[in-house]
C-alpha cells in the first residue's frame, strides 16, 4: 500500500497560476483532496511543480491526475539530494483524462531513487 509523502513540512512550488488567482487556482489545491478544486497554470511552453521535503525521500510511484481535456501529452520527472543539480530521472506520457494515473517504476525501468526535491514537469 503506498501513501503521500506530502507533509506539513514539505515546501511545494509551482510554475505559474491561471490569472495569478491563487485563491481559485493556487498551488494549495495540488493536495486537499478535493476533486472540487485542482491548481491551475497560465499559459506557457511547461508548466511544473517543485517538492521540497525535510527529509530523504524514495520515490517509486507518480500519481497524476489532469482535469479531462488540459492534459499534458509529455512529461518528465526530475530531482535532486540537498544542493545538487537536478537530474532526469524518466519520461512520463500521460492520458487525456480526468482519472488517477499512476506511473510505477515497472514502467521505467525500475527506479527508485532517494531524493528530497522531486520536479514533475509537463508540456501542453
Amino acid at each position: 500500500m503506498t501513501h503521500s509523502l506530502v507533509c506539513p513540512e514539505t515546501v511545494s512550488r509551482v510554475s505559474s497560476v491561471l490569472n495569478r488567482n491563487t485563491r481559485q487556482f493556487g498551488k494549495k489545491h495540488l493536495f486537499d483532496q478535493d476533486e472540487e478544486t485542482c491548481w491551475n497554470s497560465d499559459q506557457g511552453p511547461s508548466q511544473w511543480v517543485t517538492l521540497e521535503f525535510p527529509q530523504l525521500i524514495r520515490v517509486s510511484q507518480l500519481q497524476i491526475q489532469f482535469q479531462g481535456g488540459f492534459s499534458s501529452r509529455r512529461g518528465c520527472l526530475e530531482g535532486s539530494q540537498g544542493s545538487q543539480a537536478l537530474r532526469k530521472i524518466a519520461d512520463f506520457y500521460p492520458e487525456d483524462s480526468n482519472s488517477l494515473q499512476i506511473s510505477c517504476p515497472c514502467f521505467w525501468g525500475g527506479w527508485s531513487v532517494p531524493l528530497d526535491s522531486p520536479k514533475p514537469e509537463w508540456e501542453p
